[in-house]
């Protein structure tokens, strides 16, 4: 009896993953890293720490390179907004040239992590899982490339090149482990009173539904990945969320009971630590990219690149010194001041301006700021007489609300229908309402008759057209060469 039994041939096979070129070097003396400063001590003044075991004996541990490791949980196959905490904390590490690892969640991914959830989280699809691991691999060494790239434009005094980061799947472990080999190497040393206090159980167990006995033991797979990693990998420290506390002490309880290392005292010396990052919430209280309406993905197929730039835009000013912080790698001093200056002025948003840029950059690189900046210009300004075509089409690659067609079907159709075609309105009455109200505009210009049609002499650069309805929804119509 195999302990994953249930999973299909194809699931069980290694995740390879042909990782992107990540030649970086580690900062040598910039600010924003701090390097005067220890890391643990920098990433508590960035807001990134939540918890910390053992905190001086971790700072002392890490004046010498350490491996790191981060769980990723393969629950959708690409990377949201909600994952950049996580990740740049792991890329912080990474940038003091420490080796990480980013484990993708392959085998505790068909089991669900009962942490931080009120009820069982539905088995999933084997299948789905190896393709999600695959997508979810392939996204965070995209993630850390492109940072790294980042870094290294910002700040050119560079020492120490760093190894690319080294995705692993936890199945590579777990798919041969047998039952009875898992309980006799883990469920041995596991106290059943410790796994039941642990929070994510406690607050299940109190609740009406329970938890499962597959959940239950959760904790156990993922210690046992901290202590593969450490026996393996050399791994000795494991970055989590707030939620992953009592999983990542659970780990270092095991690694301790399975690899126990003494001093010349007797006394028990610690060698591997647990850092939590803070729950990331939106103003309104919502987990940070999580909630309906706000899962903004890391890639540009999924969320276009102006979307992206666009949610942090709107970011409010109780929260844009925060993702500054976070987010970026704009030395502190630099945020303090660019506070101050949009404190001074904050109409102009020049906080929530120099966050959209930053991000975007870090996530989507220089030509995604320009691809972004200038669709905001063609989707918000007044002014559209300078627009060029094939700008328009790399600034709104992939958007949904770039529609081509040709120009004979461009110049015939009424704005009513065009408009409800590229679905800016959901019906022919919806649109005349619009007009009737003043709220249809075709280039900035209001629509006056329902039956109006685009003139060949309103086409922008001869082929683009912006329709819009009210102050906020938009497409742009490009005819066809």
């Amino acid at each position: 009896m195999k302990l994953l039994s249930s999973l299909t041939a194809s699931s069980s096979r290694r995740v390879r993953i042909s990782p992107p070129c990540l030649c970086t070097r580690v900062l040598a003396s910039t600010r924003s890293l701090h390097t005067k400063i220890d890391l643990i001590s920098d990433l508590e003044q960035r807001g990134f720490v939540q918890q910390i075991t053992s905190r001086e004996k971790c700072i002392k541990s890490l004046e010498t390179p350490r491996a790191v490791y981060l769980g990723v949980d393969p629950t959708a196959e690409y990377l949201h907004v909600g994952h950049l905490l996580p990740l740049m904390t792991l890329f912080h590490f990474q940038l003091r040239g420490h080796k990480t690892i980013p484990l993708i969640g392959g085998a505790t991914g068909l089991v669900g992590d009962p942490s931080g959830r009120d009820t069982e989280r539905p088995l999933s699809d084997g299948a789905k899982v190896e393709h999600n691991v695959q997508k979810l691999s392939a996204a965070v060494l995209k993630f850390l490339s492109g940072a790294g790239r980042y870094a290294t434009k910002k700040f050119p005094n560079l020492e120490n090149v760093i190894s690319t980061p080294e995705i692993k799947s936890n199945l590579e472990w777990f798919k041969g482990m047998g039952l009875l080999e898992f309980l006799r190497t883990v469920g041995l040393h596991a106290r059943v009173n410790t796994m039941i206090a642990r929070e994510s159980v406690s607050a299940r167990l109190a609740s009406q539904q329970g938890i499962s006995f597959t959940e239950f033991s959760y904790q156990l797979l993922q210690a046992y990945d901290f202590y593969i990693l450490h026996k393996n990998a050399g791994c000795s420290v494991q970055i989590g969320g707030s939620d992953q506390w009592g999983n990542i002490l659970a780990g270092i309880d095991l690694i301790n009971k399975l690899d126990p290392e003494v001093g010349k005292d007797g006394s028990h010396e610690e060698k591997v630590f647990g850092v939590t990052t803070p729950l990331l919430t939106t103003p309104s209280g919502a987990k940070f990219g999580k909630s309906a309406g706000n899962a903004v993905a890391l890639d540009r197929h999924i969320t276009s690149v102006f979307d992206f730039y666009q949610f942090f835009l709107r970011t409010p000013d109780s929260h844009v010194g925060k993702y500054l912080k976070l987010f970026t790698l704009l030395p502190l001093e630099d945020i303090e001041n660019a506070l101050q200056k949009h404190n001074e002025q904050p109409e102009t948003r020049s906080a929530q301006r120099l966050l959209a840029d930053e991000v975007t950059e870090l996530v989507h690189g220089e030509q995604g700021v320009i691809q972004a900046k200038f669709a905001t210009k063609i989707l918000y300004e007044s002014d559209l007489t300078s627009i060029k075509t094939q700008e328009v089409l790399d600034a709104l690659e992939g958007d949904s609300r770039l529609h081509v067609l040709p120009e004979n079907e461009l110049l015939e159709t009424t704005i009513v229908k065009l408009a409800v075609n590229a679905k800016l309105v959901s019906s022919n009455s919806g649109a005349r309402q619009l007009i009737s109200s003043k709220g249809l505009y075709v280039n900035n210009k209001p629509v006056g008759d329902v039956r109006q049609k685009i003139e060949k002499d309103e086409l922008l650069d001869n082929r683009v057209v912006v329709v819009r309805a009210g102050s906020q929804k938009q497409v742009v119509l490009v005819s066809a060469e």
